[in-house]
């Protein structure tokens, strides 16, 4: 595959997304910069500038208009794309852990931590659209969800924004019902539809599958998990022999791409190879391990692929960013078992 290495942070990634076109490419990481690169060359489209600490999470909406990031100095920030200009700065007592919109880009939800006495919380912010007023959001959030138990992780809003998913340093998923049009505070409990323990171990990532039915976990537990979106049941597993970070499933292929490795604490004397720093492949049905791509020196932090499955891009603990796209024969191969059979182009 061809390989693209972006170099712009000088601290340990933290999250990477791609727009809906796949062309632009957003990173944040364990310093203050949030970068934008062209996918196609890796070259650097811009940086934008305001936060002062760890930025942990981004996301930009549908029409790669507006940006938003989460900071561990208590900040949330909304970014108009073209420009890099800030809209808007949202404050918390507390460092923000995930920041996610809804797929309308109306609407953005915010993960805090649970300390110095503050519980942790979900809140679900309104996002006022037009141009000419951009700079007046509501301070306000529609909606709190204040956690009973152990604290999220990540969540995000299913495919039509009527249900958010929830995953805890437990292992624990939770399904909320969420209307958009009304806001509800307090401890919404009642408001739970599903919860099920489908890890052992700390959720480290949640990503929705391409057409809405299905979400990936990945977990300290050594796993991967398919679940079903509705009822969070495990549909499939996917078991390592390292932490995993992050997991996503190909949109076009029948592949779940997980990324993770030794603890990073633990690496200073080992190789990429010892340490198991790769990008493991799996067959979404059979479950079976597929390939491995090299990656980067240390654990991969962050996974996302293209919406058109024709790149993926992965964020390591060395500070890279490494784009791969993939050959023509990733997509004429038919998977049988544990090997790749070529297909014949005339087929």
């Amino acid at each position: 595959m061809r390989q693209i290495i972006l170099a712009g942070h000088t601290r340990p990634l933290s999250q990477i997304k791609f727009n809906r076109e796949g062309d632009l490419l957003f990173s944040v990481a364990r310093d203050n910069v949030v970068n934008a690169w062209f996918s196609s060359n890796g070259e650097r489209l811009g940086t934008y500038i305001g936060h002062s600490g760890a930025v942990p999470s981004v996301d930009v909406d549908a029409e790669t208009t507006l940006l938003i990031t989460g900071s561990s100095n208590n900040q949330v920030r909304l970014w108009e794309v073209r420009t890099g200009t800030c809209l808007y700065v949202w404050e918390f007592p507390v460092s923000v852990r995930r920041v996610a919109f809804n797929p309308t880009g109306t609407q953005f939800l915010v993960v805090t931590e649970e300390r110095m006495g503050h519980r942790g919380m979900l809140r679900v912010f309104d996002v006022n659209r037009d141009p000419a007023s951009w700079t007046n959001q509501k301070a306000e959030p529609m909606r709190t969800i204040t956690f009973s138990g152990r604290k999220a992780t990540c969540a995000i809003f299913d495919a039509l924004g009527t249900h958010i998913i929830t995953a805890h340093e437990d292992g624990r998923l939770a399904l909320y019902y969420h209307d958009p049009t009304e806001g509800e505070s307090g401890i919404d409990a009642e408001l739970e539809l599903k919860s099920v323990n489908a890890h052992s171990d700390v959720v480290t990532d949640l990503q929705l599958g391409w057409d809405g039915t299905y979400i990936i976990t990945s977990s300290k537990d050594k796993t991967a998990k398919l679940l079903d979106v509705q009822s969070l049941e495990t549909i499939k597993t996917y078991g390592a022999d390292t932490p995993l970070n992050s997991a996503f499933a190909h949109p076009t292929r029948p592949y779940i791409v997980c990324g993770g490795g030794q603890e990073a604490r633990d690496v200073t004397t080992t190789s990429s190879r010892q340490g198991k720093f790769e990008s493991r492949f799996w067959h979404k049905v059979f479950e079976e391990e597929c390939a491995r791509v090299p990656a980067h020196f240390g654990p991969i932090n962050s996974l996302a692929v293209s919406p058109d499955g024709k790149a993926y891009a992965s964020g390591g603990e060395d500070g890279y960013v490494r784009v791969y796209w993939f050959d023509k024969s990733f997509f004429t191969a038919r998977p049988y078992g544990n090997e790749l059979e070529i297909a014949d182009e005339d087929e």
